[in-house]
């Protein structure tokens, strides 16, 4: 039995197994090793995507947090700079882009916990190979098989990717974030597949649309832009299991410039445990927490340690394996200080836009002209 007595941290997660499970998990065993108690509480994915962070820093010591916020959170001093020398171990363990996505204007905001990005789903049982290029995709699409979730902000998070993918990676130093004539040829593929999706993708996110796609009779047998769930790629999560791929190709272009979603580990700057919260952080981030308990406990790891070992990818039929060309060549999204409204903006307009017959110039120059004015003075 561990004497020790420690304080009791508050943090707050996101509202899904895959967000919440394995930091409980982890908590739990960190309490018995140390004393220090991490309790958790969770918000939504759309809150997630939209809460401001400086509140949620009045009331808890950790909190998980997406990159984009990164220049927002610098502004409003809500989060410690995390350093130690420690960081290292995390740092050289980053899948992709995951681990400098939080660094910002010197400072490191946050540690990846978990890495995502737009990958392609399907079901194993439907189709005998997920579809390897954007034409099978469209094959799929007109047979009422393809699903896309659209609801903002991965309706701006599909053009990302396609636009990245087609050969123009957004600018997000800014004036123009999109080329026009990529964006504009993105969007016409986009358009080319509304036709044939289901309503309900208009206003579902990606934990909806796989909800809908591990039901038995489902229609849905290809997903081609979604960010990965693990939990899905498990056996008896859901009653059909969803598998994964590396996104399709489009125009012979590879697996690049997937818009890199996944989470970090921030500590509050108001926390009155600063040293407790940042131990647990860097532990939970580290490769032995997550190759052990975090990938045990449904997580989706950040570290190349979970990424690389043989039992977590057999617990998962090679989740990691089967994506990691697409983490690897994953995009990241603008940071700055204005950004997150834009994003929940953008992602708005450009939904509207998709439905109507307005040429897709007109959208991309709206999507640039918003971004220029979301841009530090």
């Amino acid at each position: 039995m561990n004497e020790k007595n420690g304080p009791t941290l508050r943090g707050m997660t996101w509202n899904h197994p895959r967000g919440w499970q394995p930091l409980e998990a982890c908590s739990a065993l960190w309490q018995e090793r140390t004393g220090v108690a991490v309790t958790w509480d969770r918000r939504s994915l759309q809150d997630f995507e939209s809460f401001p962070v400086d509140q949620l820093a009045r009331e808890y010591d950790l909190i998980v947090i997406d990159h984009p916020h990164v220049g927002q959170v610098a502004r409003e001093n809500c989060l410690l700079p995390l350093q130690d020398a420690r960081l290292s171990a995390v740092a050289e363990g980053s899948v992709g882009a995951s681990y400098p996505s939080y660094h910002w204007q010197g400072y490191q905001w946050a540690l990846p916990i978990d890495a995502a990005t737009q990958v392609q789903a399907w079901r194993p049982d439907r189709l005998a190979a997920p579809a390897p290029d954007w034409r099978e995709v469209m094959d799929l699409a007109k047979a009422g098989h393809v699903a896309l979730p659209l609801r903002p902000p991965h309706s701006l998070m599909c053009l990302y990717t396609l636009t990245a993918q087609l050969g123009a990676p957004g600018r997000v130093q800014g004036p123009e974030l999109f080329d026009l004539a990529l964006a504009s040829e993105a969007i016409g593929l986009l358009r080319s597949l509304l036709p044939h999706l289901d309503a309900l993708d208009f206003e579902q996110d990606p934990i909806a649309v796989f909800e809908r796609m591990a039901q038995p009779g489902s229609s849905i047998h290809c997903v081609p832009l979604i960010y990965g769930y693990v939990s899905y790629a498990m056996d008896g999560f859901r009653p059909a299991r969803i598998a994964f791929a590396d996104m399709p190709t489009l125009n012979g272009r590879g697996p690049v410039g997937s818009a890199l979603g996944g989470t970090g580990i921030a500590v509050s700057a108001r926390s009155k445990h600063p040293q407790q919260a940042l131990d647990f952080a860097l532990w939970v981030a580290g490769p032995e927490a997550q190759a052990g308990p975090y990938a045990a406990s449904g997580g989706q790891p950040g570290h190349a340690a979970a990424w690389e070992d043989g039992k977590v990818n057999a617990a998962t039929h090679d989740f990691y394996r089967a994506t990691r060309r697409t983490l690897e060549g994953a995009w990241v999204r603008p940071r700055h200080d204005g950004y997150m409204a834009y994003q929940e903006a953008a992602s708005q307009r450009l939904l509207a836009g998709l439905r109507t017959t307005e040429p897709a110039r007109a959208i991309v120059d709206d999507l640039n002209r918003m971004f220029r004015e979301s841009l530090p003075r």
